[in-house]
């Protein structure tokens, strides 16, 4: 298959996920930590989500566990929860696609997956808006990602402020129907401030997926007394 259409069919694929993923719950469990010297923790910020409908059908995140912020040498921001959001589980769809450069880069085994392999990189970065850059594999039956390794970008830098994002990689199981949904993101990598490097070690997990929906059967009008 040419590699345009290659590119053509699994953006379709992730837009017909994306759709799908959009009618489930779930549980999300968010932990980022910064390692001293010695590789062990010297502060944690931890938040356990789910990812639930209100009763007329909107999304809503519901924190269900967040102890104590004991990060004293990074901030998270609204940036790094959006990209936990957002980035970390990438979906390439058909509106997506235009923003990003995609190239073939060949194939590889992954596990017992055969996959197509893609960089990929944001065309123009516009202000405010958050995108992927990194690597993709997308299985060769379902034409779905499977795997992403990259980072948020861009990096926000500026006078008195310093907004750097770590490289990350998110796998993806099937869950259901062919559709593959992101179950586990993993960063270990060193943060760039001009005071000095911070290491850090991100993980996100994506578990209980539930379809949200409900059956509505019309059958022969009774009167009720």
């Amino acid at each position: 298959m040419p590699e345009d259409q290659i590119i053509k069919r699994f953006a379709e694929k992730e837009a017909e996920f994306k759709q799908e993923r959009d009618n489930y719950t779930y549980t999300q469990d968010f932990s980022i930590q910064t390692l001293d010297e010695d590789n062990r923790p010297d502060g944690e910020d931890r938040m356990t989500s789910d990812i639930i409908f209100t009763p007329d059908g909107k999304r809503f995140e519901k924190v269900t566990f967040a102890p104590t912020n004991t990060l004293e040498r990074i901030l998270l921001t609204q940036q790094d929860l959006d990209d936990v959001r957002s980035v970390q589980p990438f979906v390439l769809t058909t509106t997506e696609l235009p923003k990003y450069n995609v190239t073939y880069v060949g194939r590889q085994q992954v596990d017992e997956l055969s996959t197509y392999v893609f960089d990929v990189a944001p065309k123009v970065i516009e202000k405010k808006q958050r995108y992927f850059q990194g690597r993709v594999w997308v299985d060769d039956k379902d034409l779905q990602i499977v795997m992403t390794d990259g980072k948020a970008v861009p990096d926000i830098i500026s006078h008195g402020n310093e907004n750097v994002f770590p490289r990350f990689r998110t796998y993806r199981e099937n869950i259901e129907k062919g559709y593959w949904f992101p179950v586990y993101t993993r960063a270990d990598d060193y943060l760039h401030f001009r005071s000095g490097d911070v290491h850090i070690r991100m993980t996100i997990r994506y578990s209980n997926y539930k379809r949200y929906g409900s059956t509505v059967k019309i059958g022969t009008v009774r009167e009720v007394k």
